[in-house]
């Protein structure tokens, strides 16, 4: 049997794309490491300068791996983006595609041959390969963006919003839990949009009481809300849900007023705050938001804001990012923010977001909450890892659990846990029951 191996970069919509190919070369033997792979297949991030950087540098990193008859194949956002410079600059790779053949990806690796189709693939009824976990999966519910974030290139090169079916959708989480996965995570460029290019007003809501009729699923999340067409319609459903947790990602990049109109985020300081007091306000909720620092035109007044209001909101997870210069995108062509001003504002709000992540730990120290048991824990053998079923897969964080006092612990169960204390950034716990 012929070895594969892949490299999936960039965000858990790649993963998704990168499942897809595993499931149409199943008849692969997927290795761990590139060495003596046969094909080796690395699936791209375009989307930021530091995604780019990663990219290039693992796609020159698995050449070196490449065997004599070999094939190495590059997929994805920066194969999409920058085709015609990858395939100048990079000869050693033999086979380069973009967003839309993921689902060719067997058909082209036989005849050793490139193609970029004109559309980004729309998943159907495609048997993926999940990889890294026996309980949970992402369910992709569309492709593209109708938003024009300032910042953003997406739509560029991933088009405008195509949401998938929802009988589609369903039809894949029955299958997943047929094969045992129990927790979904439900993610798109902008997953509050989902169904307005089917003609939907309320998609979301839709696929909320779609999916809460699938026996088998017992906890869902909805990640990558967008502040402009998230209703507190859609809101007040979810916290009404019995399956889909309180957990409310809405990325919102920034709250000083002036800086969300220069971002073009469709919705402005009260707006965010209304949603974000209406979903703090449901029980046992979990915030998780992203925030861009430097972005042109930002003053010193705007980021003091952001900071103030950091400190004040307290989100259970944030992720910050500086802002990136991208061609294609309207703030390309805008006054830059000096790189030595941006790096001083990144380590100033990193302080704040680390300060804040450390007393939301402190927080859940003698609570007792389910957790998933993931396998073993990054800190080695001595500790399974687990995640509160609240929380996403992998982004969120890992608890750590001594087995020394457990007899058995089994992959993909859910136990009943006390955390007794905090590890750097990580929760420790004991399983109770």
């Amino acid at each position: 049997m012929a070895k594969l191996h892949l490299i999936s970069l960039g965000c858990n919509k790649n993963l998704v794309d990168s499942e897809i190919m595993l499931g149409r070369l199943n008849s692969y033997e997927i290795v761990p490491e590139p060495d003596g792979a046969d094909v080796i297949i690395v699936n791209t991030c375009g989307f930021i300068q530091s995604a780019k950087e990663e990219s290039v540098a693992t796609i020159l990193e698995m050449a070196k791996f490449k065997k004599k008859d070999g094939i190495l194949a590059v997929t994805g956002c920066l194969s999409e983006r920058y085709r015609d410079e990858l395939q100048r600059e990079l000869p050693e790779v033999d086979i380069f595609t973009g967003v839309g053949d993921y689902n060719r990806i067997d058909e082209l690796i036989l005849k050793k041959q490139s193609a970029f189709s004109p559309e980004t693939y729309l998943q159907k009824d495609d048997v993926r390969v999940i990889t890294g976990s026996n309980y949970h999966a992402y369910v992709k519910l569309s492709e593209g963006c109708n938003q024009r974030c300032s910042f953003c290139a997406i739509p560029t090169f991933k088009g405008k919003l195509k949401s998938r079916n929802l009988d589609d959708i369903a039809n894949e989480v029955e299958n997943l839990v047929r094969r045992g996965f129990y927790d979904f995570s439900f993610i798109s460029q902008d997953s509050s949009s989902f169904g307005l290019d089917l003609g939907l007003k309320d998609g979301l809501i839709s696929l909320i009481e779609r999916i809460e009729k699938i026996d088998g699923v017992k906890f869902a999340r909805i990640l990558y809300l967008y502040p402009s067409t998230t209703s507190n319609l859609l809101v007040q459903r979810i916290i009404d849900s019995k399956v889909f947790l309180n957990y409310f990602d809405m990325p919102i990049q920034h709250i000083s007023d002036d800086m969300l109109k220069i971002m073009r985020r469709g919705a402005g300081k009260k707006r965010i705050l209304e949603l974000l007091n209406l979903m703090r306000s449901a029980p046992n909720s979990f915030l998780r938001s992203g925030f861009i620092v430097g972005h042109p035109g930002e003053s010193e007044a705007d980021f003091s804001e952001l900071c103030a209001f950091l400190e004040e909101f307290k989100f259970d997870r944030v992720s910050v990012f500086a802002y990136s210069k991208e061609e294609d995108t309207l703030s390309y062509e805008m006054a830059q923010i000096p790189t030595r001003t941006k790096s001083k504002r990144i380590n100033l709000i990193e302080k704040i977001t680390t300060a804040n992540l450390q007393n939301a730990l402190k927080n859940e120290v003698g609570r007792e909450i389910l957790c998933e048991i993931d396998g073993i824990s990054s800190e080695g053998e001595m500790f399974f890892g687990a995640k509160n079923v609240l929380w996403d897969k992998d982004i969120d964080g890992e608890i750590l659990i001594n087995d020394s006092a457990v007899k058995s612990v089994e992959m993909g169960k859910i136990y009943t846990c006390k955390i007794t204390g905090i590890s750097g950034d990580k929760l420790i716990a004991e399983i109770i029951r």
